[in-house]
């Protein structure tokens, strides 16, 4: 009897050795966008994303922090030859190089942020960036003392015009009288990483009387925000919380879970449940949403979060409609 159960007991354990070997057999890697690992914004949310899955599950990753377009279809196919999977392609510009490098190596799975690659070993991750830019413009049309308020965007594409949109729309709805400044940065992917340009934009926009900005503009919006801290204006980050940058300076930041599609790309893959596919994530999947946290509490008064909040249930409801810039080129507001 008891070498019975010494023999179960042993096969418990072999057979919780090989899950754990399962579960472990995976070797995920990230190739950022261009504008730097640390841009405080996109690219750092993935970065903190994986990480987070590397504490959880002692897990390494590798990544590569490409500078030009020609670097990233090198890196996609670098890492798919030394077996990574999944591999997550971390922007839209990455889709023609993720296109190719995909279809060479059908047997590993790959996953793109920001853009769709329809190939059956390929992950695509969207989000409803509008939704959120909404909130943030309420906040900011609530918070706003002259009436005007800016945008400063990064490269001149249809999904920053996207973010553009759907803050005018929030801003309207708290004040439909305001003003809204836009400039974008630039037309090429440099627009991603020039804190000077960015803090030349802003500060333009507060000598017409802006007093709360908001950037979707990676590093550039750094110098966004340090410009309207400066300026004793408010600043509104992206992407990831950027409250702390500039504490009591900056009203909020528009979440965008970059952070949590990589974690669960990985998760997925190590768990046996990665699948191919589109997922849209907004308001609803917690996909997007606004920052409240000890640095900006301050900035937001009760009826503001109530608003805020009124405004995340309505549009999850559909009784409020934000429209979505991407889907006929257009912002009429």
């Amino acid at each position: 009897m008891r070498l019975k159960s010494l023999a179960l007991a042993l096969a418990g354990v072999a057979l919780s050795a090989f899950a754990a070997t399962a579960q472990t057999a995976i070797k995920p890697a990230v190739v950022y966008d261009k504008g730097g690992k640390f841009d405080k914004s996109f690219n750092e949310g993935v970065f903190i994303g994986a990480e987070k899955f590397k504490a959880d599950t002692g897990v390494e990753f590798r990544d590569f922090e490409p500078t030009n377009d020609a670097q990233i279809e090198q890196a996609l196919r670098r890492f798919a030859r030394d077996g990574h999977s999944p591999i997550i392609a971390v922007g839209f510009s990455q889709a023609t190089a993720l296109q190719k490098v995909a279809a060479e190596f059908p047997d590993l799975k790959f996953t793109i942020i920001d853009m769709v690659v329809e190939l059956p070993n390929v992950q695509s991750v969207v989000f409803k960036e509008h939704e959120g830019s909404y909130l943030v413009g309420l906040l900011a049309g609530l918070a706003s003392k002259t009436g005007k308020v800016g945008f400063v965007g990064g490269m001149d594409i249809p999904l920053i015009r996207k973010f553009a949109c759907g803050y005018v729309q929030g801003v309207k709805a708290a004040k439909k009288e305001a003003e809204i400044f836009q400039n974008m940065t630039g037309s090429t992917p440099a627009a991603w990483n020039d804190p000077v340009k960015g803090g030349e934009l802003a500060k333009s926009q507060i000598d017409r009387g802006a007093d709360v900005v908001y950037h979707a503009a990676g590093g550039t919006g750094i110098g966004v925000l340090r410009a309207a801290a400066d300026a004793g204006k408010l600043g509104i980050g992206v992407d990831s919380n950027q409250n702390m940058l500039h504490p009591g300076k900056v009203l909020t930041s528009m979440l965008k879970r970059v952070d949590v599609a990589a974690y669960n790309s990985f998760k997925a893959a190590r768990e046996g449940s990665w699948k191919p596919g589109v997922s849209v994530l907004g308001l609803k999947e917690d996909g997007v949403g606004w920052a409240l946290d000890d640095n900006n509490k301050a900035l937001i008064t009760a009826e503001m979060k109530a608003a805020a909040d009124k405004a995340r249930a309505d549009i999850i409801a559909g009784s409020v409609k934000v429209h979505d810039y991407m889907s006929d080129s257009k912002c009429t507001m």
